[in-house]
């Protein structure tokens, strides 16, 4: 057989095994499919079932749990229902009772108000009887009498009035007593501590300078050829120069104590040098001028300093400078400001007051004296619009303004720079008076006196710090001495200017005489 024949033959031969495996194996695998198919829906139907039983099951006893859990509702509502019946019942039994006893208050009442009403209507008839009586028994009185009632009240109210004036003079003399009494020892203790605290020089002065010559042929030098000398020196400062009879010694006089320095210094300089001529002194004078303007501009820093009162206006520094040169009943200005100023920060220490404020308005309180005699006003005046020009606060300026009484001090700080001054222009040897100032202030003090009705004689005692009036008895009485004082001492601040105080004192006596015979 051809070998191309037999691998054909041999290849169809696997060709068709292959089919018939082929067919064979598929129809195997559609029998075991349908088996399988057959179980599973068996399986299916038995789990089907199953789940029906186990459903039905569970539905009974979810059926079950609800009947129990409604039962169990059911009980607490009615529970409750008999609770909230029970506690209406309650309520309704109280409310019950309470009507029941409103209803017997009520009548209560009730009773009461009728017997209110009849006795009421009882005391209205009382009170009418009364009123006739107090009738009967006025006009009896007035009968008796022989006053209206009118006159009987007026006769009355006098017999008041004379003993509230009484009591009333009475309480305040006891409580002025008192009250001056403790307000003065308090004030004692505080001035005292003040000043014995304070340490402050006094200075006198005059209007008068002294230059010692260093021999009596220096005057001659001094007035020149014709006194052309002291011409030229009068005219260019503004001095008068005496020259008499004091051996070795010129005076120089002038209102001005700023012209006066300035004439000293420079006729000490020529002097000194020696040539002594016109064109000469103007040249001494201007450096004499100048020397001066910076010895006031070094006091005023030197105040402030002191007194430890910063921030002030130069020209405010300058004007304390020129202080030094100015006098007040001999009393140099300068060192009274400074003293004040010290002064009246340790009375606002011991009053727990603010000390820096109390010592700047003590400083400037006189600051106008150092151009009052430039300018139209008092001291006062002039001071405190210098105060306001330069920008100081208000209460610095009320002080300035009320430290002589001028105007009404608007807090403590005014009222302490008030006392602060009187204390230290009134202590010893602070100032000088003349004796006709001083005769004058005696004869001023005894004459408001001797004008109050009542006054006998008038003595003003003591340096006139004390003013003793002797009454008549018979015009004024115990009572109004009080008052008469008090009027005394109003008059006195009111008209007359003097340092320190002054004591009032009024003297009443009464005598009886009678002769045996």
């Amino acid at each position: 057989m051809d070998p191309i024949v037999a691998i054909i033959i041999t290849v169809v031969v696997a060709i068709l095994v292959g089919v018939i495996a082929f067919f064979m194996g598929v129809k195997y695998r559609k029998k075991v499919g349908e088996a399988e198919i057959g179980s599973a829906e068996t399986k299916a139907r038995e789990i089907v079932d199953d789940a029906l039983k186990t459903a039905e099951a569970r539905k009974r006893e979810v059926l079950l749990e609800a009947k129990e859990q409604a039962l169990t509702v059911k009980n607490e509502m009615e529970q409750e229902v008999r609770e909230r019946r029970a506690e209406v019942q309650r309520q309704e039994k109280r409310v019950t009772q309470k009507e029941e006893a409103l209803d017997r208050k009520n009548e209560s009442l009730e009773k009461k108000d009728l017997q209110l009403t009849r006795k009421l209507e009882e005391a209205e008839r009382k009170a009418k009887e009364v009123a006739h009586f107090h009738e009967q028994q006025l006009a009896e009185l007035e009968r008796v009498s022989g006053m209206t009632s009118d006159q009987a009240k007026e006769v009355l109210l006098q017999s008041v009035q004379e003993d509230v004036k009484h009591d009333m003079a009475v309480m305040l003399k006891e409580e002025e007593a008192r009250t001056k009494e403790e307000a003065n020892k308090k004030a004692k203790e505080i001035l005292t501590s003040a000043i014995q605290r304070c340490a402050a020089d006094h200075v006198a002065e005059s209007t008068v300078s002294v230059v010692t010559l260093p021999s009596d042929e220096m005057k001659g030098r001094i007035i020149g050829r014709e006194g052309r000398n002291i011409r030229a020196l009068e005219q260019a400062t503004g001095i008068d120069l005496i020259i008499d009879d004091t051996p070795e010694a010129v005076i120089l006089s002038s209102f001005d104590p700023i012209r006066r320095e300035i004439a000293r210094i420079a006729l000490e300089k020529l002097i000194v040098d020696g040539r002594i001529h016109p064109a000469r002194i103007e040249e001494m004078v201007s450096k004499a001028t100048k020397e001066v303007e910076n010895t006031i501009r070094e006091e005023g820093e030197n105040a402030t300093f002191e007194t430890n009162v910063y921030g002030l206006h130069t020209e405010l520094i300058r004007l304390l400078g020129k202080l030094k040169y100015r006098t007040s009943y001999g009393q140099n200005v300068l060192k009274h400001s400074v003293e004040v100023a010290q002064l009246s920060g340790l009375i606002a220490g011991e009053l727990g007051l603010d000390v820096r404020m109390a010592k700047r308005a003590g400083l400037l309180h006189d600051i106008g004296k150092a151009v009052d005699h430039e300018m139209e006003g008092s001291h006062v005046s002039i001071g405190a619009a210098l105060l306001r020009k330069y920008k100081e606060s208000h209460l610095v300026v009320n002080a300035c303004e009320a430290h002589h009484g001028d105007v009404e001090p608007e807090s403590l700080i005014a009222v302490i720079v008030q006392a602060a001054d009187s204390v230290s222009a009134a202590r010893p040897g602070a100032r000088k008076e003349t004796l006709e100032s001083y005769i004058t202030r005696l004869e001023k003090l005894e004459g408001i006196a001797n004008e109050f009705k009542g006054v006998e004689k008038t003595f003003a005692i003591q340096a006139g710090r004390e003013l003793r009036l002797m009454v008549i008895p018979e015009q004024v009485s115990d009572d109004d001495m009080t008052i008469m004082a008090r009027d005394v001492a109003k008059r006195i601040e009111n008209e007359l200017e003097y340092p320190g105080q002054i004591k009032v004192n009024i003297i009443r006596e009464t005598r009886a005489t009678e002769y045996a015979k």
